[in-house]
């Protein structure tokens, strides 16, 4: 056997995640180890959490990145916040509360799913009745950015909603912090998690964490022990606390915090409602050429995520040689459809790093070269003008 030293293409990611990485975050990432209770390591960890809780606008004290990926995120809510016997109603529109059914099974809870069609944002009446249907409920969660269809649901009402019925709030935001409009102490979020290959533009393998006073206060009361020795919070904070001494707990991944800690000084240069507005601005660029070229959408205008556009297939197109074909021939990315849109849809990524107007233009010109090729039924050589003139 003579393995050589790993060599990876470069890629375009325009996909539904990861995104494309700052040098600056990959520079941070070579950096020399530290030990994982190194003061030096630690006082970068608190200023983590202050940068975390500007990105979340949160003042919770629970704000950290869990060391596992986003789906390590959501785990840490549910089984810290669900209890044996406990009711929680899922809202689903795609596949990802689909995940936090299985989360809340595996936890001995009940899971009461609110069904909502794929493509469309979460409808706020049904998760009513739902409440109204089960007065024992005691937590509501959703999805505020699915990520498998492009639909953004309204976050703050869905927390109003469930509050007034007495239930605590988990909030999955894996594709919409650093991306889209989110505030965590206004709209009175308990609970959330998220990731850090989407919009905030650092590798996979991280996932931030908030929780409020309320979802701490059901932490500390618990009748049982939280099932996941990793992720209990109760000794997480021991390491995370940010009190003078550290309990130690895991090692953490100390070079891939350097790049998140990048990751998100460029998010505060930037500023966040900037990024917001940026992620905007390359959405309508590419929504525009996509149009002129005959493309349509799935998701509803006022219900669409600017980072993740899902998008039809057209009539006849084999959707997973158009992907190969721009692989191969442009080191461009982008996403399959998952789950019921598997087959009928691409999810075209403007998340982070990879949300700017050259990448709008790479990838319009792209498709119309590769769907062209393929006898697509589309416009021809119009839909890069038409971004132009969006931007």
């Amino acid at each position: 056997m003579n393995i050589k030293s790993f060599h990876p293409p470069q890629r375009v990611l325009m996909g539904p995640g990861p995104s494309d990485v700052s040098p600056r975050v990959l520079e941070a990432m070579s950096r020399p180890t530290l030990g994982h209770l190194d003061p030096v390591f630690v006082n970068m960890m608190d200023e983590m959490k202050s940068l975390l809780k500007y990105a979340f606008r949160t003042e919770n004290e629970l704000t950290m990145p869990v060391s596992a990926p986003g789906s390590a995120g959501m785990e840490t809510c549910f089984v810290n916040l669900v209890e044996p016997g406990d009711k929680v109603v899922i809202c689903q529109n795609g596949v990802f509360a689909g995940r936090m059914k299985e989360n809340v099974e595996r936890c001995g809870g009940t899971a009461v799913m609110v069904q909502d069609e794929w493509g469309r944002a979460i409808d706020p009446q049904k998760l009513e009745d739902a409440l109204k249907a089960n007065p024992d409920a005691k937590i509501v969660a959703f999805v505020h950015a699915e990520t498998s269809t492009g639909a953004q649901s309204d976050a703050k009402t869905l927390v109003e909603i469930a509050h007034r019925h007495g239930c605590l709030a988990i909030v999955d935001a894996v594709t919409s912090l650093g991306g889209s409009k989110l505030l965590v102490d206004e709209w009175k979020i308990d609970a959330i998690y998220s990731g850090t290959q989407k919009c905030i533009s650092c590798t996979p393998g991280l996932s931030p964490v908030s929780f409020g006073n309320n979802a701490l206060e059901k932490i500390k009361n618990r009748k049982t022990r939280v099932q996941s020795w990793f992720l209990d919070l109760n000794l997480v904070m021991g390491y995370w606390g940010g009190a003078t001494k550290r309990a130690y707990h895991h090692t953490a991944p100390i070079n891939a915090l350097y790049g998140l800690h990048e990751s998100l000084v460029i998010l505060q240069e930037e500023g966040l409602e900037n990024s917001w507005a940026r992620h905007q601005k390359n959405h309508l660029a590419l929504r525009a050429g996509l149009e002129a070229m005959g493309l349509s959408f799935v998701v509803p205008e006022g219900e669409r995520l600017p980072q993740l556009n899902s998008i039809s297939v057209p009539e006849g197109v084999d959707e997973g040689l158009v992907r190969s074909m721009l692989l191969s021939d442009y080191g461009l990315e982008i996403g399959a459809g998952l789950g019921a849109m598997a087959g009928k849809v691409w999810r075209i990524g403007l998340m982070g790093h990879s949300s700017n107007p050259k990448n709008v233009r790479l990838c319009l010109a792209a498709l119309d070269d590769v769907l062209g090729r393929l006898n697509a039924p589309i416009q021809r050589g119009v839909a890069v003008a038409a971004a132009n003139a969006s931007l």
